[in-house]
């Protein structure tokens, strides 16, 4: 703060002169002093009354005290999904199973599923990795009939349906004996039990119907038939497979009125 030298001050005598002076002044005008004085007890009164800040206020006077601090929450995102990945999530989807290829040509590769109950906390996991398997020959973005290789991308999960009794599964569910399978994979394994439960992804075909339903909309050409079933130990020819145990608590988790999709690819294109 800016202070006056003492060099500046006024003498000692000059002041007390001065002093003296309006002292002398003062005493000539008792009365006139009396009601300057009342009146500036009266102001002073009133503004203290009012709740004014008084000359001693800081530049803040007159505003109001600040809140408590409020830090902001921001909703966490799904672990390992790029941009444009987590944006082809709609929106009003609440269940997503991440199954992520370990590269680009392999078939082996893990699966999550994730939940958004509350949108304003966004994604957690609901399971621990899982261990999946895909195409023998691993991911495409343009999925042909043959080709031995899974359809990168997101889609529905609305209906399911398998050999054996559903496990309490809240999904569409159709039981068939057309769901049984023999023969061997490309491993020598047995395919065996394979479609014991499957689940529908809506990938080339109308969501909501059964898994055995043939109708492909965008031509046969592109394939179809893209399920997740019950791992045989082996590639698939273009599905996702999953543990037995682990196929049961999946139907039994997911919820149709939490618009359930499965986000798929190979790592590197789910950093997208």
């Amino acid at each position: 703060m800016f202070r006056p030298s003492a060099a500046r001050r006024p003498p000692y005598a000059v002041c007390a002169g001065t002093c003296a002076a309006t002292i002398l002044l003062l005493t000539a005008c008792g009365s006139s002093s009396d009601s300057v004085t009342g009146a500036r007890e009266v102001r002073g009164a009133a503004t203290a009354s009012a709740g004014v800040a008084g000359p001693q206020a800081d530049g803040a006077r007159g505003r109001a005290a600040p809140g408590p601090y409020a830090p902001r929450i921001i909703p966490r995102e799904i672990p390992a999904l790029g941009p444009k990945t987590r944006f082809a999530i709609p929106a009003d989807s609440r269940q997503a199973l991440v199954v992520t290829g370990d590269a680009y040509d392999s078939s082996l590769s893990t699966a999550v599923l994730y939940t958004r109950d509350d949108p304003a906390q966004g994604w957690r996991a609901a399971t621990e990795r899982w261990p999946a398997r895909n195409a023998l020959n691993g991911w495409t973005d343009e999925h042909w009939e043959d080709d031995l290789r899974t359809p990168t991308g997101v889609y529905g999960l609305t209906s399911a349906g398998g050999l054996l009794d559903p496990p309490g599964t809240m999904l569409p569910y159709n039981q068939s004996p057309a769901f049984a399978l023999s023969g061997e994979g490309f491993d020598g394994e047995s395919l065996e039990g394979s479609f014991d439960y499957v689940i529908a992804i809506d990938y080339n075909r109308i969501p909501g119907a059964s898994p055995l339903d043939q109708k492909r909309p965008l031509g046969q050409e592109r394939g179809g038939g893209i399920w997740i079933h019950v791992d045989h130990d082996g590639p698939t020819q273009g599905c996702i497979s999953l543990p037995e145990d682990r196929m049961r608590e999946l139907l039994r988790l997911l919820d149709p009125a939490k618009k359930p999709v499965v986000v798929m690819g190979d790592a590197q294109g789910l950093e997208r």
